[in-house]
């Protein structure tokens, strides 16, 4: 039986210390600018993304709603998108099943829609592969998050963002056809998870 959000969060929360000394400064970096705005009443948004919008900044967006959630930090929202459109792929589907998320839409669709949901949202979160400027995604007013070199170094001007951040994931991908895919997307999505709640649990410490 699969856990719940609330329950894999609470392991996740008892990892910090898997957190190396340089990963904490990047997401330090992206918790100050969460904080400042959300100290002015302002909605912090973060897109997070990727080449493809297919793993890394999908897994990346629901874990920062579902961290931003848990810690109490809004008004607040996680977009993602990429360079190129693609679909959310069901090995990061599956990853974040485990990791207790809600997830429904027609898989059977060329780019799906899905509804994504995580203990205690008032709403779920919509899902699927976009470009990182296409609506719904904010074209001002947001810091880019960029989870993958590839996108970070060929697209060196992100339209409308007020920051960008550098926070690069290894590439899930990698594990596809393999016989440890599974345990491979799981432990990616385990360490978006941990780094994500520490960002935002830094926000609740600075606020």
């Amino acid at each position: 039986m699969l856990q719940s959000t609330s329950q894999q969060i609470d392991k996740l929360i008892l990892e910090f210390d898997r957190i190396d000394d340089g990963r904490k400064q990047l997401l330090a970096g992206i918790a100050e600018y969460v904080g400042v705005r959300v100290n002015r009443d302002e909605t912090a948004r973060l897109t997070l993304i990727c080449t493809h919008n297919s793993r890394r900044s999908q897994m990346s967006q629901i874990w920062a709603q579902a961290a931003a959630a848990y810690w109490g930090v809004r008004p607040f929202q996680a977009y993602s998108g990429g360079t190129e459109v693609t679909a959310f792929h069901p090995n990061a589907i599956r990853a974040m099943r485990e990791a207790g998320f809600e997830i429904s839409g027609d898989g059977n669709q060329a780019n799906p829609h899905y509804a994504v949901s995580g203990d205690g949202w008032a709403q779920p979160l919509t899902v699927y592969s976009k470009i990182f400027d296409q609506p719904p995604n904010p074209t001002g007013d947001y810091a880019a998050v960029m989870t993958c070199g590839h996108a970070d170094t060929n697209c060196p001007y992100i339209f409308g963002c007020d920051a960008r951040f550098t926070l690069p994931y290894e590439d899930p991908k990698a594990f596809d056809g393999m016989d440890i895919e599974q345990a491979g997307y799981g432990r990616r999505a385990r360490q978006i998870g941990r780094e994500m709640l520490f960002l935002f649990s830094q926000v609740t410490a600075a606020t």
